[in-house]
C-alpha cells in the first residue's frame, strides 16, 4: 500500500509516522510527502528519511481546481492508496474528497465532535474541559466531521497551561496516528454509517 502524507508545518506527526514505519509498525510504503509551504520543516524531515517530496503552492495556479489537479496527477503517478493529513492547513475540496472517498485520514487535537476547527486545543482549554485529546477520523466534505477511527483521552489537570496540554496531546497523537494508519493498511477498519468498526 502506498501512502502520501500532506503537511504544511513542522511535521512532528510526520516524524512519528516515519519512526513507526522504521520500527515496522506501519507496513506500507511512505511514497510521498506533499506540502504547500516550500520552507516547512516537514519537507526536511521527509528528505532526511529518503521520502520523495512534492511542493505545490496555491499561488502558482489560477484556481483551486487547477491546484488540486496538479496534486492528484502526482498522487496517481505514485499510485497512492491512502492520504494522511498531518498538519496540512488547507481545506480539501468536495471533488478531491470524493476521488479519495474513505481514503483520507486526519488527526484533530480535540475530542470530536467538540471543538472543531483550527484552535481545538485552545478552545477546549478555555472552555474548561476536564478531559480532551486527539481524534483520528476520515475526511469528508464537512470540516472535522468524518467518521471517527480512534480517540485518545487526556486528563486536564488544575496545573495545566494551554502549552502543557498541547504537549500532552501531541505526545498522544504521535502514538494514535501510526496505530490508525496501520489499522487502515491491514484492512481492519469498517465504516458503517457514522460509525467505524475495528475488525
Amino acid at each position: 500500500m502506498n501512502i502520501a502524507v500532506f503537511c504544511s508545518g513542522s511535521g512532528t506527526n510526520l516524524q512519528a509516522i516515519i519512526d513507526a514505519h522504521k520500527r515496522g509498525d506501519i507496513k506500507a510504503d511512505l511514497k510521498l510527502v506533499v506540502s504547500d509551504v516550500p520552507a516547512c520543516l516537514a519537507l526536511e524531515r521527509a528528505k532526511k528519511a529518503g521520502i520523495k517530496t512534492l511542493i505545490v503552492e496555491r499561488k502558482d495556479f489560477k484556481s483551486k481546481e487547477d491546484f488540486e489537479a496538479e496534486i492528484i496527477k502526482n498522487l496517481n503517478k505514485e499510485k497512492i492508496d491512502l492520504i494522511v493529513l498531518a498538519g496540512y492547513m488547507r481545506l480539501i475540496s468536495t471533488d478531491f474528497v470524493n476521488q479519495y472517498k474513505n481514503k483520507i485520514l486526519n488527526i484533530h487535537p480535540a475530542l470530536l465532535p467538540s471543538f472543531k476547527g483550527t484552535h481545538g486545543i485552545k478552545d477546549a482549554f478555555e472552555y474548561g474541559v476536564k478531559v480532551t485529546g486527539p481524534t483520528v477520523h476520515f475526511v469528508t466534505q464537512d470540516m472535522d466531521a468524518g467518521p471517527i477511527i480512534l480517540q485518545g483521552a487526556i486528563k486536564v489537570t488544575e496545573d495545566d497551561t494551554e502549552e502543557s496540554l498541547a504537549q500532552a496531546i501531541h505526545k498522544e497523537e504521535h502514538k494514535l496516528y501510526p496505530r490508525a494508519i496501520q489499522l487502515f493498511v491491514e484492512g481492519k477498519i469498517k465504516i458503517e454509517g457514522r460509525k467505524v468498526r475495528i475488525i
